[in-house]
């Protein structure tokens, strides 16, 4: 008798969500702009829901690889996914070029709107992400905690 996998135990947290809409302009940076609406809306917790556009040019870390790979011509988006946190982001890419080519990698600054990038953003109201060293391989990988309760802003009082 065979004796059954043992399972590693996965932590779940539950989370509500809230949704945010964008487009980005011909020229924008890809990356730069979803990392500036994360600091803009202090993001502890988010992630894609879909994105789709076109590009000029396409700036990805491919599998296994230190550096980046520039391509430059006209790529329809086919897939944007990834997790987003003040704390620190995770995106991966998939472009098709006009013969329907496909290619992926991790999303790096460099990747260029040709005429749009439409993009909804899902927020996790309960939950934050943050970014610690896994031991198995040394990289920042994510952990996910039960959000603290943020402080309202202190309120001014009217001046007399």
């Amino acid at each position: 008798m065979s004796t059954p996998p043992v399972v590693p135990s996965v932590a779940v947290q539950p989370s509500r969500m809230h949704t945010l809409t964008l487009r980005l302009k011909p020229g924008q940076d890809l990356r730069q702009q979803l990392i500036a609406v994360v600091q803009a809306q202090h993001l502890r917790a988010a992630a894609v829901l879909t994105c789709v556009g076109s590009l000029t040019q396409l700036t990805l870390r491919l599998a296994n690889q230190e550096g980046p790979t520039v391509y430059r011509g006209h790529f329809e988006i086919v897939s944007l996914v990834g997790t987003l946190a003040e704390s620190g982001s995770h995106l991966h890419l998939s472009v098709a070029d006009s013969t329907g080519r496909t290619i992926g990698g991790h999303l790096l600054d460099g990747n260029l709107v040709y005429t749009t990038a439409e993009i909804v953003l899902g927020v996790l109201e309960d939950v934050e992400f943050r970014r610690e060293e896994d031991p198995t391989f040394g990289y920042r990988e994510l952990t996910v905690y039960p959000a603290v309760p943020q402080k309202p802003a202190a309120r001014r009082k009217p001046g007399k």
